[in-house]
């Protein structure tokens, strides 16, 4: 009689445990440190906080069920030889899963070589690797006004880095947003909230297809 109540109890029990296993919800992707590296595109400039693509960002992939942190490390008017300077110190000691990488707008304008914005370019993306961090990298297209020569020089810059570390890649951060008026700022150079929007809702396709892997 006792076993038979005990082997009944042990049925109970493995019934209660395997249902509860199947309905308990759970977030698959957790406690993922994404980290925004770029000038003042990404940094929030002129913008409320509410309005950083790091909020923004964050708050979207949240409500998609992805336990993220945004962390803004843009830093205004940084060229690739700046970000190159601070990378160090932005990733040593730090639990990093994704960095957004986007320099190179502020050399295109200061009208610095295309050869050496490759080469910082390909330094950061060397050192992030090395580090086994994930990388979307997003590039930038250069203005007509620098000429055919120096637009066609930097334009290949990002897919062919992109290509050669194997790294997640937005062809041109602003796609979409440049040249809008109505997606930028009274200076005409910055994303307004409204532009910014559109920026999260591209990087935010490459970024699930990463947390998801």
């Amino acid at each position: 009689m006792l076993s038979n109540l005990y082997k009944l109890f042990i049925l109970r029990f493995l019934f209660i445990f395997v249902i509860g296993v199947n309905f308990i919800p759970v977030k698959v992707y957790c406690n993922q440190e994404i980290v925004l590296f770029g000038d003042s595109l990404m940094s929030g400039y002129g913008l409320d906080e509410d309005s950083h693509l790091s909020t923004v960002l964050e708050k979207s992939l949240k409500l998609k069920e992805f336990d993220v942190r945004v962390i803004n490390a843009s830093v205004s008017g940084d060229t690739t030889s700046g970000g190159l300077n601070r990378l160090n110190w932005l990733i040593e000691g730090k639990d990093i899963d994704i960095v957004v990488l986007c320099l190179g707008a502020n050399d295109m304008l200061r009208g610095i070589s295309p050869n050496l914005v490759r080469q910082n370019l390909n330094k950061i993306l060397e050192t992030l690797t090395e580090k086994k961090i994930t990388v979307l990298f997003a590039g930038m297209i250069a203005q007509e006004a620098f000429g055919q020569k120096y637009k066609k020089e930097f334009d290949k810059i990002y897919p062919e880095l992109a290509q050669k570390f194997n790294v997640s890649f937005l062809p041109f951060l602003l796609d979409g947003v440049a040249l809008n008026p109505e997606l930028n700022l009274k200076d005409g150079k910055h994303p307004n909230a409204e532009g910014i929007n559109l920026i999260s809702k591209n990087l935010e396709k490459k970024l699930i297809n990463l947390l998801r892997n």
